[in-house]
């Protein structure tokens, strides 16, 4: 009847059998702890572990890698992108063009600062006289040195334009002397003078009006050089079809006189024609060479007012303009004063 009593008929079976089993498993414990031994080595070495005893390991899975990222321009993105690659190209472009022209500056001033060290010491060497001859040199000419690499070859033809035509005025002296002994024309007295005049003139004029304008034009790169060179040759072109057409007594032989004086003398008529072909040759040749510098000097960037400037420098730079101006100042003013007091 106690045992009766004591029971719960309201409680949960299930708890009374946890209950119940915690309480043996207390016991057991107990029963552990009593029979351990501090000094025994390795007691529980061979016991085995409860597998719900062992540490609980998470297994590494695998990354996973996002999809590859395909870009699908559009065509409003796509012409973006054109219009940035084009101004892209065209501003490197300029830069080039830019860096290739400050080198070539750089490169020139270098070439001019050499060629002014060394202007000190250089000595006039053209014509090329002997040393006993009385007459020395009156220029200084080296194409190596004053001018530079890319204008020489334009200079050296101008150099052998300049020697062809001193030849071809002096073989029109020869030509027109013959036709003065076989008196063929009419006016061939007039025409051999006149050749020897041209022969003795234009050989040194035309080197001293175009063809040291030219060289120094080159040299310095002076607009005031390259304005006077094509002034005067065009000159030059204009007289060389004068001369190509042979107009009697006009001191050249050309095709007019050359084709009267085959009716007296056929050889003589011949050679006055052939010099007169060789001076519309030189003609051509003289508009070539003007068309090639005046591209050269619309390239250097070159202008009239630069010319005017390089002008007025050198004009009040002379000593000799300026020594001359002063003693016309000096002498107005002495008259002006000398005026006042009478």
């Amino acid at each position: 009847m106690s045992e009766g009593f004591e029971s719960n008929p309201f409680a949960d079976p299930e708890a009374g059998r946890a209950a119940g089993r915690n309480a043996g498993a207390g016991k057991s414990a107990e029963n552990i702890i009593d029979d351990f031994n501090p000094f025994a080595v390795d007691q529980f070495a061979n016991q085995p572990i409860p597998v719900s005893q062992q540490p609980a390991i998470m297994q590494p899975s695998a990354p996973e890698h996002p999809p590859p990222y395909s870009y699908a321009p559009t065509t409003s993105t796509a012409a973006s992108v054109a219009a940035t690659k084009s101004v892209t190209d065209d501003l490197q472009r300029r830069q080039e063009e830019l860096d290739r022209k400050a080198a070539e500056i750089e490169r020139r001033e270098k070439e001019l600062a050499g060629r002014t060290v060394l202007s000190s010491a250089r000595v006039d060497n053209f014509p090329p006289l002997p040393s006993w001859f009385p007459i020395k040199p009156c220029f200084f000419q080296d194409f190596n040195l004053d001018i530079p690499a890319a204008f020489q070859k334009i200079v050296r033809a101008h150099f052998y334009y300049w020697i062809a035509y001193c030849l071809l005025l002096f073989v029109n002296v020869g030509i027109a002397l013959g036709s003065l002994v076989t008196q063929s024309v009419y006016g061939s007295g007039t025409t051999f003078g006149l050749s020897i005049l041209y022969f003795v003139l234009f050989t040194p004029c035309s080197f001293v009006c175009w063809y040291r304008p030219a060289y120094k034009a080159f040299r310095s790169d002076s607009s005031f050089n390259f304005f006077f060179y094509f002034f005067v040759f065009f000159i030059q072109f204009c007289a060389h079809i004068i001369q190509a057409i042979g107009i009697d007594g006009s001191g050249t032989c050309g095709m007019i006189n050359g084709i009267q004086s085959t009716n007296a003398n056929m050889v003589v008529g011949i050679l006055m024609i052939v010099v007169g072909i060789l001076f519309g040759c030189c003609a051509a040749v003289s508009m070539i060479l003007l068309i090639k510098v005046h591209r050269i000097y619309r390239s250097s960037g070159a202008s009239f007012s630069k010319a005017q400037q390089e002008f007025a420098q050198g004009v009040w730079s002379n000593r000799t303009v300026q020594q001359t101006t002063v003693n016309i100042a000096s002498s107005a003013a002495q008259q002006a004063y000398t005026d006042v007091r009478h």
